[in-house]
């Protein structure tokens, strides 16, 4: 092998713009289609939209409009506007705004000066437009590179900033914006800033009672008790308990950012919970027996918050609440106040939570047994079973590819083989399923334990307490696109919604599409999604090119299957419709069904292209 020199040559500095574009993953996590909430093209529009939100934090401007037409994004503050002199430094200038200064911007979520500047240069078309006093400044961008300065010149409209972008092809590929995730990071917006309006495509967004909506909005059943919400300075706070859910489900945010990886907040606030309801009751509860089936959200506000990436997932370990003491003891002091009043003041609400916590200390107890055998069951199982062909990196992981984690859960083993010899097992796992699995619709979680390939499910997924250590960021649903593939897909969607909702909630669950038919001629293999794709192609390479039908998965060649989960790969987001309870859903479903509603739910379970796998009566 040739030696490589290694001289002054081979070192080489980049600039802001050529540095975001060679690691995007450095900016902005992954980059995606689109299907997922994390991907680069909601962290770009995010990034635009925190600036517009820390002006309105400041008191400036209560209306932001965003418009989404075809691929390009518009977002519109009425702010102060960008200072006129200095509009090209804070989108082309790393390290500059007014971030820096905090007495400007307290408590922002953009601090590092990068996030417009990210966006600029991962944009094929980027403008800036600052009105201010009766002026405004117009620069239009390519890929982060001065297309055209306008001179500054007169203007009447209202003050603020506008910023139009649409991202670079070459990097998002074949990326699309589904409005369902767009809708609930603006949701999110106004949840945790009342009293702003937001508009999107036409549509308003804006919220009364912050977390409590927030709450009301998500809970997907019946509760125990009226949602606790109690706010004070700096801090916000909305709980309270399902009755059909098992786990534990937070929403946490730190100055307004939704951090999904919770962090310093969440645990402090996890804790709290639990020492103040053993300090009111005056019993050692199990910490588990307190917030089984809790749905809570919490909202501090920091100055200076350290997120542990850019994309501001998850609070750093270190953060000091405004007063100057610990995360940890500010949200304990105010728990221990707050909601230790209201349980007083509110005698149904703690009676009905002390008999919650009694009921999940006598489940726990009634399913101890059978826990233990099923756990031992599952490590014996783990020494011999191939049934989980496990990645190197996992979703808790630090690691900038951790948000490409996936679990792919196959049915058969020629399917799982050819996905298995064709993924990238540094973040690529497969879970083979023996055939179809158990209808779990009204069963209780015992049978999760009894079953063992829902208990080696859950053992691989890491979700028995709750999906904080989620092991992978994506979990798809693998299965053949005919009536037994549909079943299957479907006795899985029930099996995740009876026990592990926020698997679903939390944007985690996927449908894997791959290409019904093949068509090639000696030159060029076109692979189709469709019977629409398949005449293109067939138009395209002209007379009579050889057409494949795949009917399983497992006719896909591990050396053609590499092109459908790589790169490319497209996965179909499982939705949850926000008007329909989980228990309405199951019900009709997978309830005692007529033949007519039973064809009526295959035909719809086919998956459209670029469409979510909406879950809708």
């Amino acid at each position: 092998m040739a030696e490589t020199k290694y001289t002054e040559e081979s070192i080489r500095s980049l600039d802001w713009k050529e540095h975001i574009r060679y690691r995007p993953g450095m900016y902005i996590g992954k980059l995606g289609d689109g299907s997922s909430p994390d991907d680069g093209i909601y962290v770009l529009l995010k990034e635009v939209i925190d600036n517009a939100i820390d002006e309105f934090t400041m008191g400036y401007g209560k209306t932001i409009d965003v418009i989404i037409k075809d691929k390009t994004v518009t977002v519109r503050d009425y702010g102060r506007g960008i200072p006129l002199g200095k509009v090209l430094d804070c989108v082309a200038k790393i390290n500059t705004g007014a971030k820096y200064d905090s007495e400007v911007f307290k408590k922002a979520v953009g601090l590092n000066g990068v996030g417009t500047k990210a966006v600029n240069a991962l944009s094929t078309a980027f403008r800036v437009q600052s009105i201010r006093e009766g002026k405004t400044k117009i620069i239009d961008f390519r890929k982060g590179d001065v297309e055209k300065n306008h001179n500054i010149s007169s203007c009447q409209d209202d003050e603020g900033t506008i910023i139009s972008f649409t991202a670079d092809e070459t990097i998002f590929h074949n990326y699309h914006y589904l409005t369902e995730h767009v809708e609930k990071m603006l949701w999110n917006y106004a949840f945790l800033n009342t009293g702003l309006r937001l508009k999107f495509n036409g549509q308003k967004i804006e919220s009364e009672k912050g977390l409590y909506d927030l709450l009301e909005r998500n809970l997907n059943g019946p509760v125990l008790y009226p949602i606790i919400h109690l706010k004070g300075a700096d801090i916000e706070v909305a709980m309270t308990h399902s009755v059909q859910q098992y786990s534990e489900e937070y929403y946490s945010f730190v100055n307004g950012q939704h951090t999904t990886q919770g962090g310093s907040h969440l645990n402090a606030f996890r804790e709290a919970v639990v020492k103040t309801i053993r300090e009111f009751y005056k019993k050692n509860f199990e910490a588990a027996d307190i917030r089984k089936s809790i749905v809570a959200a919490v909202s501090i506000k920091v100055q200076e918050p350290v997120f542990e990436s850019q994309t501001k997932t998850k609070l750093g370990s270190q953060e000091m609440s405004p007063g100057g003491t610990s995360i940890r003891t500010f949200i304990g002091d105010f728990l221990k106040t707050e909601l230790d009043n209201y349980l007083h003041k509110n005698e149904a609400v703690a009676e009905a939570l002390l008999n919650k916590i009694v009921q999940s200390e006598e489940e726990r107890k009634a399913l101890s047994g059978i826990q233990k055998l099923a756990r031992e069951r599952a490590k014996k199982a783990g020494l011999y079973n191939r049934k989980l062909r496990d990645c190197r990196i996992h979703y808790p992981d630090n690691n900038e590819r951790r948000l490409e984690t996936t679990l792919f859960i196959t049915e058969g083993d020629s399917a799982s083989g050819s996905i298995t010899k064709a993924r990238d097992p540094n973040i690529q796992g497969v879970f083979s399923l023996k055939g179809k699995p158990l209808n779990t619709y009204s069963l209780t979680k015992k049978i999760v334990y009894e079953n063992e390939e829902f208990n080696l499910l859950q053992n691989a997924l890491n979700i028995e307490e709750s999906i904080e250590n989620l092991r992978y960021n994506n979990v798809v649903i693998s299965t053949d696109a005919d009536v037994d593939g549909m079943h299957i897909r479907l006795l899985l969607l029930t099996f995740f919604l009876q026990f592990f909702p926020e698997v679903v909630k939390k944007n985690h669950l996927y449908i894997l599409e791959t290409p019904l038919f093949r068509v090639r001629n000696k030159k060029e293999t076109i692979y189709c999604y469709s019977e629409i794709e398949k005449i293109q192609a067939i138009e395209k390479l002209g007379v009579k090119p050889e057409i494949t039908r795949f009917k399983g998965l497992g006719e896909i060649s591990p050396d053609e299957f590499k092109f459908f989960i790589g790169k490319d790969i497209r996965l179909q987001p499982v939705v949850l419709s926000p008007d329909k309870s989980i228990e309405e859903l199951l019900s009709y479903y997978m309830g005692k069904n007529t033949p007519d509603r039973q064809e009526f739910i295959i035909s719809n379970l086919k998956v459209e292209k670029e469409e979510p796998v909406g879950l809708d009566a």
